[in-house]
């Protein structure tokens, strides 16, 4: 396998060249400048499209070359409302080139977003060594000024590191970049990404708000003249300041969903509805109804490992966070919750055929990763039950680490089929397609009308008008 052949330009604007920052920001304002994003998973991708999406010329760069090929056949390697229209939209235009060479896409763009992966060792600790090599690669092709982007989720300090990395590589401690010519300048800036699974793109054309790190004039403006024309509100820090915003921010939405989760344990023991009680919660303006869905608990890559790492820092600056610690450890409950539930209703599980439908940490994505799902069918299966498996979007990747087994797992092509001859039907993500469920025939094909709902997708006297014994979050 070869990487398909790529013809790059390496000659960039240069503020050097120029001598005129006046030049490169009105470049900058007329998208007549290259960018390289470094990294095209579900935060580089979808970051990349937006910014062709927008007029720029942009390089996707990642060193793992079958996702190069991939990519360059219009597929984007997972699901992401919007991703692969908009791939196959600027392989055409031109303005989006998949290439394996990050060296090269480097030397021919004058602005570098990193958006390589930072995943965790078990202490917590976010695993930089990704930053680490891309930060060293970026030294080792400076050809002139280049504004370099921290879009990665990194923990505080991040952005420093990457400085000193940068000036250590490019310079050899001499003050000459490798070729032997005298080191050129460059800026790091942190640029925190807040992109939602399953509405990405929406979140990259239509942000809250921008979050620029920087510790220069000229970076602030330039990244300033990049966002302008979305008229979205744009907060210039430090970079410190920026990096800690996303961790703080995402243990924030955490703390929402642990709360309400809390608050439907306390629902379901007096007899309230903490649909309710979220609905007189969220509509006080200062705390507002996001994330205030009772279910089975968080997943997915970002609010799980961004609160452990944020548990890591605290805890090497010797700054008290048990409150996170809790948080985290109402979570990991929500699954225990929920078998007791299905107990309840079938006593022992052995044997039982149970369907689940919902695999995907939350609806609108593939991404299984931290699924609260997963730990549901880990904990039926330890107890023997048989599982009838449907998701729109994330079977195939739930089959590469659960294969179909006789008797034990069997994945479906339509929610019906995995209702059919069920014991209890699971329902463990909110896809809108459930909504829309026939109940009554669901009814029929099922061997007992048992209908657990971790997500509190149905209404109760729906579900009971068509005949089932139902059990739901906090109601």
């Amino acid at each position: 396998m070869s990487a398909p052949e790529t013809t790059i330009s390496e000659m960039p604007f240069s503020l050097e060249d120029s001598n005129d920052e006046s030049v490169f920001l009105s470049k900058v304002a007329g998208r007549a400048l290259r960018i390289a994003v470094l990294g095209l998973g579900h935060v580089g991708l979808p970051t990349a499209l937006g910014f062709a999406e927008m007029g720029w010329e942009v390089l996707g760069a990642d060193n793992d070359l079958a996702k190069v090929l991939r990519l360059t056949s219009g597929d984007p390697g997972f699901y992401e409302a919007g991703v692969e229209e908009l791939l196959r939209k600027h392989l055409q235009t031109g303005l989006f080139k998949p290439v394996e060479d990050l060296g090269a896409a480097i030397r021919s763009a004058s602005i570098v977003f990193i958006c390589v992966g930072t995943p965790q060792h078990e202490n917590g600790e976010a695993d930089l060594s990704q930053v680490e090599s891309v930060a060293r690669t970026i030294a080792q092709n400076l050809n002139g000024y280049k504004l370099i982007v921290e879009k990665s989720t990194v923990p505080a300090v991040t952005a420093k590191w990457i400085q000193r990395t940068i000036h250590r590589y490019a310079s050899g401690g001499n003050g000459k970049s490798s070729s032997g010519s005298h080191a050129v300048a460059f800026d790091v800036a942190s640029n925190p990404e807040f992109l939602q699974e399953g509405s990405a793109v929406d979140n990259v054309f239509h942000p809250d708000r921008v979050v620029c790190g920087v510790e220069s004039e000229r970076a602030s403006r330039i990244l300033t003249a990049m966002y302008g024309p979305l008229q979205r509100p744009i907060i210039t820090t430090d970079l410190n300041t920026a990096e800690l915003t996303k961790h703080a921010s995402n243990s924030f939405l955490a703390m929402k969903i642990s709360f309400i989760n809390m608050v439907a344990d306390i629902c379901e023991a007096i007899g309230a509805d903490v649909t309710k009680v979220a609905q007189g919660i969220g509509m006080d303006p200062r705390i507002g109804s996001a994330f205030f869905q009772a279910g089975i608990g968080f997943g997915g890559y970002c609010l799980p490992k961004d609160l452990r790492a944020f548990i890591h820092l605290a805890d090497s600056y010797g700054v008290d966070f048990s409150l996170l610690k809790e948080i985290e450890a109402i979570n990991q409950r929500r699954v225990e919750v929920l078998i007791k539930k299905v107990r309840q209703a079938l006593w022992v599980l052995r044997d039982k055929v149970i369907g689940v439908l919902g695999l995907a940490f939350k609806p609108g994505t593939d991404d299984i990763r931290e699924a609260p799902s997963l730990r549901v069918i880990r904990a039926l299966l330890d107890e023997g039950a048989r599982l009838q498996l449907y998701d729109p979007k994330a079977m195939p990747n739930v089959q590469r680490i659960l294969p179909a087994e006789e008797g034990r797992i069997r994945y479906c092509q339509t929610p019906y089929e995995a209702a059919r001859a069920a014991q209890a039907l699971l329902v463990l993500t909110e896809w809108n397609e459930f909504r829309d469920l026939d109940l009554h025939r669901i009814r029929e094909l099922m061997e007992v009308p048992v209908i657990v709902d971790g997500r509190n997708v149905f209404a109760p006297e729906q579900v009971h008008r068509a005949g089932f014994e139902y059990l739901s979050v906090g109601r």
